[in-house]
């Protein structure tokens, strides 16, 4: 499990470790994996060029001592300082490790060719901003970047510019290759749009001792432990019935995917109940038809038959997918524990905000429609979003997938998959986390780097499921 924790929980976290080490051991700890990161990233030291980009903050700090250490296994090192209160320690260490400090106006083009050699370096570390800056750049940082413009970024803990909490940005902001975090990952590094600017993310232990996490995100091996598992004695019954009220005259092949969705063994039988009952037999002879069942999905293609298929399923008093088009009948609270599936454009219309607004803030409107709704809410994106309406519970982030997978579809399958689960006894935030990890997997397989439909990602799941590591007993 990745687990990103917000400025507050770090802080607290730092401050209760500092009160047991030396003063400045733990900057010199993630310093030290500072510099080794780059040095693993540049295939070595001796020779490279390395531009610093120094703030007043501990960021700063970190990268003047990973600079020394640099400069002392031979690197050639600067220190473009863009403010006057930058860390005195790191500062006379970058000095005396051979290291030559610039500071404000001085920064120039000239400045870069007399420290690299030519216009452009190795590397540039960005330490301009610390995880408590607020988003945006000073016009003097901007400059900077501007001139070095093409050389490959290294950013400490986080990209500059970016919000930690919540991965939004506004304003000017790095683009970082390569993102060097500390102690645990930040809410930034998982949060799109900021996540797209971090690159590789690498986490560095430094020994710090962290509560419940603001933002999770499942691994292979917490997919695997979470994934229903047939005990010798059981029954398709018992294993989980998922029902699918989905598709229409106008829109069959949606319920023909979802249907596939559904249909991969996670669980023990499929309903359909619809106008493709016909295709669905063919394809599927092992889907029967209505009855009871342990969770329903609808929506998906269902044009006018939306809210009658809403309404029927809600009645029934068992586990909910929601999707597409039932998403519009929506008012409030359903009274039964639900997964809504939208994407940006249709949450945008389900509560009235704009779509862009959304896709630049899917943390906030994600939490706000899982309190408005009372249910988990996955918002579908190239980092999913997946809020519970508890509070207190973690927000998932989903970080499988291909940009492939944006293909017409694919969203029926995941509302399939992920009520398969939910009819397996999977508890609604672990049945949408989980089977968007699978799905996002699922698209990669299939792919394999090439495009993909979304019968191909549904034909790909038990494959994925089969290549999870071994649940440990």
């Amino acid at each position: 499990m990745r687990r990103a924790h917000s400025v507050e929980q770090v802080r607290a976290a730092e401050k209760a470790l500092m009160a047991r080490l030396p003063e400045g051991a733990l900057m010199q700890r993630a310093a030290a994996g500072l510099a080794y990161a780059v040095i693993e990233r540049l295939g070595g030291a001796y020779g490279r060029r390395v531009v610093l980009l120094v703030g007043s903050g501990d960021n700063g700090g970190d990268a003047l001592y990973a600079g020394a250490l640099l400069a002392r296994r031979g690197a050639r090192v600067e220190a473009w300082l863009l403010s006057d209160r930058a860390h005195a320690g790191g500062v006379s260490a970058l000095k005396a490790a051979g290291g030559i400090v610039s500071s404000g106006v001085v920064i120039s083009t000239s400045s870069i060719q007399r420290s690299t050699g030519s216009t452009t370096g190795d590397v540039v570390i960005d330490g301009i901003v610390g995880i408590g800056g607020k988003p945006g750049l000073r016009p003097d940082a901007e400059a900077a970047l501007e001139m070095l413009e093409g050389v490959p970024v290294v950013s400490v803990d986080t990209p500059s510019g970016v919000c930690v909490d919540t991965g939004e940005v506004d304003g000017a902001h790095v683009t970082a290759d390569l993102t060097v975090t500390f102690g645990t990952y930040k809410p930034c590094h998982l949060l799109d749009p900021a996540a797209s600017a971090c690159g590789k993310v690498q986490l560095v232990d430094i020994g710090l001792e962290l509560p419940t996490p603001a933002i999770e995100s499942l691994e292979a091996a917490d997919v695997a432990d979470l994934l229903p598992r047939p005990a010798p004695d059981v029954h398709k019954y018992t294993r989980g019935v998922v029902g699918l009220r989905v598709g229409s005259a106008t829109y069959p092949g949606a319920a023909l995917l979802a249907v596939a969705g559904a249909n991969t063994g996670l669980a023990g039988m499929v309903r359909y109940v619809g106008t493709a009952s016909e295709w669905v037999k063919r394809q599927h002879p092992e889907v029967v038809g209505d009855g009871q069942a342990q969770a329903w999905v609808v929506g998906s293609g269902s044009a006018d038959g939306a809210n009658s298929a809403l309404a029927f399923a809600r009645a029934s008093g068992v586990p909910l997918v929601i999707d597409a088009d039932s998403l519009r009948a929506l008012t409030g609270p359903l009274g039964v524990p639900a997964i809504l599936t939208p994407h940006a454009g249709e949450l945008a219309a389900l509560i009235r905000e704009d779509r862009a607004d959304i896709e630049a803030r899917p943390l906030h409107y994600a939490r706000l429609a899982a309190q408005r709704f009372g249910a988990v809410v996955l918002l579908k994106g190239r980092r999913t979003t997946i809020a519970s309406p508890d509070p207190d519970t973690p927000v998932r982030v989903n970080t499988t997938g291909t940009s492939w997978l944006a293909t017409a579809g694919s969203g029926d399958v995941l509302g399939g998959l992920i009520g398969s689960l939910l009819a397996a006894g999977l508890a609604p935030i672990d049945a949408a986390s989980a089977g968007a990890w699978l799905h996002g997997a699922a698209a990669s397989l299939a792919s394999a780097g090439g495009p993909v439909t979304a019968s191909g990602v549904a034909a790909a799941i038990p494959a994925v499921i089969r290549s999870l590591p071994a649940v440990s007993s």
